[in-house]
């Protein structure tokens, strides 16, 4: 039986930022990703990438105040694309999980479908910029996102260079929604007791 495309065209403008995103979450193909962010960018190619997601964000914002509101915006936007691509969440897998090692950092990444938003991040990074990116930002946009897509998201990292680890975390949060967004062959509805993730 052929399965309705899980996809989903989200926009949100603010006085600060306005984000477009476009998400297949059965389609592969290359990213396109523009937030005028160089590093930010980078690190959305691999949600993109190691999901094997279809995946166009374009963002413009103020940047010219820093990169804050860009960030958690982004992260605002794609979560909410990934709740309506989800939809009842019918056979998938909801859980997913992945260590993913890049050079002397190891990266955790944990994650629960769920519908109940919650975030675990221990990380200390040992350079406060990657280019024009403040790793202070992954935080908020991991916050952002999960409170949006409504997940449950641990994560935790190690490692000497800062962009080594959050590369890491996220191909790892790629590769974790990837396992949990597929479906499952031996699941015939929504997988939870409740019978309802939301």
């Amino acid at each position: 039986m052929m399965q309705t495309p899980r996809t989903a065209h989200v926009q949100r403008e603010t006085g600060e930022t306005a984000i477009e995103v476009q998400l297949n979450l059965d389609e592969s193909g290359p990213a396109q990703i523009e937030t005028a962010i160089g590093f930010f960018d980078h690190l959305l190619e691999q949600i993109g990438k190691h999901g094997l997601f279809s995946l166009v964000i374009r963002a413009q914002g103020d940047l010219e105040v820093d990169g804050h509101h860009t960030v958690e915006d982004v992260g605002i936007t794609l979560g909410q694309a990934f709740k309506e691509a989800l939809g009842d969440k019918v056979g998938i897998r909801r859980y997913g999980s992945c260590d993913l090692p890049m050079d002397e950092a190891l990266a955790r990444v944990a994650l629960d479908l769920s519908g109940r938003p919650y975030l675990v991040l221990k990380a200390e990074f040992p350079q406060e910029r990657v280019g024009w990116f403040d790793t202070c930002l992954v935080k908020e946009f991991l916050q952002a996102f999960c409170t949006a897509a409504g997940i449950t998201l641990h994560v935790e990292v190690y490692g000497a260079n800062s962009h080594h680890m959050i590369e890491a975390i996220f191909k790892a949060l790629g590769r974790a929604l990837r396992m949990a967004v597929e479906f499952d062959p031996r699941m015939s509805g929504v997988p939870s007791t409740k019978g309802v993730l939301a």
